[in-house]
């Protein structure tokens, strides 16, 4: 018998810029071999694109890596793909509601559970540094 795989955790946001770029460094760090992670986004505005610079810099400050960070468009397919959909909130979450089909609704929650993480977009650096705050703090609940 094969031992099995890591567990496939797609941290999704509205623009794959800020949040789940960041939820997506913080739990393949945390969670090591255990997890593969992926991040996406609701809308493709930043496809292909890096993060968020003051997100970048708020991550660095906590000792996570977003420079390599490339936006993607959340698909069907990876929904597929993920044992675990979060969204960083509600409406993040009605959207891929939306998008899901009977087997993979089941796999959809919010990041933190039973709040939203705020979006600092437009807003200052913080904002941004809470943001690492809570998605550090929220982490543990997604690691096996």
């Amino acid at each position: 018998m094969t031992a099995p795989g890591p567990r496939r955790l797609l941290t999704v946001c509205l623009g794959n810029h800020c949040r789940s770029p960041l939820a997506a460094a913080v739990l393949t760090q945390l969670g090591r071999s255990a997890v593969e992670v992926r991040s996406a986004g609701t809308r493709d505005r930043w496809v292909g694109k890096p993060a968020h610079a003051a997100m970048v810099t708020a991550a660095a400050a906590r000792g996570y890596d977003l420079t390599t960070h490339r936006g993607a468009h959340v698909s069907r397919e990876l929904l597929e793909w993920a044992d675990v959909v979060l969204a960083m909130d509600g409406n993040n979450l009605a959207d891929l509601r939306d998008m899901a089909d009977e087997r993979t609704v089941t796999k959809l929650g919010l990041y933190l559970g039973d709040r939203d993480v705020p979006d600092p977009w437009g807003k200052d650096a913080a904002a941004f540094a809470a943001v690492v705050t809570f998605v550090e703090d929220g982490a543990a609940r997604h690691l096996p």
